[in-house]
């Protein structure tokens, strides 16, 4: 059967995609960020993952506010780079896996769980970029990619703990599909920072950190977070974050951490990056 053995925490900072494909990612600026990468980039390269599922959010490069899906999920056998109004990104091509996204598919809405189904769907740097952290620079990326979009930019959005459930039923899913598959999920976006306002450039570390500690540590707490917190103490943007609860109720009970980094600043914002693993 397929399997999710792994879950990553990604922030997905446009400017980091912009010093990956401009070749900054040594500057002085960037390069105490991106020397946090190699070592998510070696162990992807040794998980070897089939498939990543990646929970990101559009930023009105695929999905405009004429029709705003809570969830939708991308059954393609391909994704192109979306045009975020400079141009599409000069990055791979992402492959899709139909048959594992058209099963998730009708478990998530068996289960109660309204996806829109996504047929065409160009994805942007909100799915591109941490794929660029955890691989590189590379001619293809290494695994097929299905991608699950959250509405986290128009309220009302879903609350952390219903994107937790969603993650519990994608498990349950992966779990009932019958090939043999290593899966991986991702959950994207933060972490603390608001690009707007008297507040734009806020950073709170001592919330950001103590959110990466019980992601292993304390993962009921953080399910419970409702949206007025986030705000508060992370930032309008830093309420991404319920994104990162999809992918920590996909991994199951007993998981422990294997990689962190975390940076401030990246732009303005506070960039983290965790890989757990499954126990079982």
């Amino acid at each position: 059967m397929a399997k999710i053995t792994a879950g990553i925490g990604s922030s997905h900072v446009p400017a980091i995609g912009a010093a990956f494909d401009q070749g900054l990612t040594q500057e002085p600026y960037w390069k105490p960020l991106f020397d946090g990468y190699p070592a998510a980039q070696e162990w992807m390269k040794k998980h070897k993952p089939d498939v990543a599922i990646i929970i990101y959010n559009d930023h009105g490069s695929a999905i405009s506010l004429e029709c705003i899906p809570t969830f939708a999920i991308g059954v393609a056998d391909e994704f192109q780079p979306a045009d975020e109004g400079w141009g599409p990104r000069k990055v791979p091509v992402v492959k899709g896996h139909s048959a594992l996204a058209w099963h998730i598919t009708e478990s998530l809405i068996m289960n109660e769980f309204d996806m829109t189904i996504m047929n065409k769907l160009d994805v942007d740097h909100g799915l591109t970029v941490p794929l660029n952290i955890t691989c590189g620079i590379v001619d293809e990326w290494p695994f097929a990619v299905i991608p699950i979009a959250v509405n986290v930019v128009m309220f009302p959005i879903p609350s952390g703990d219903r994107c937790w459930r969603m993650g519990e039923t994608i498990r349950k899913a992966v779990e009932s599909f019958p090939e043999d598959l290593k899966v991986v999920i991702f959950g994207t976006g933060g972490m603390s920072h608001q690009i707007h306002g008297e507040r734009s450039g806020m950073i709170n570390r001592p919330f950001d950190t103590a959110f990466l500690d019980d992601l292993t540590k304390n993962p009921d707490r953080l399910r419970k977070i409702q949206h007025v917190e986030y705000v508060q103490e992370t930032g309008a943007e830093g309420i991404e974050m319920v994104m990162w609860m999809t992918m920590r109720g996909a991994l199951g009970k007993d998981v422990h951490e294997v990689y962190r980094h975390y940076h401030v600043p990246a732009s303005n914002t506070a960039a983290g990056l965790i890989i757990l693993e499954t126990d079982d």
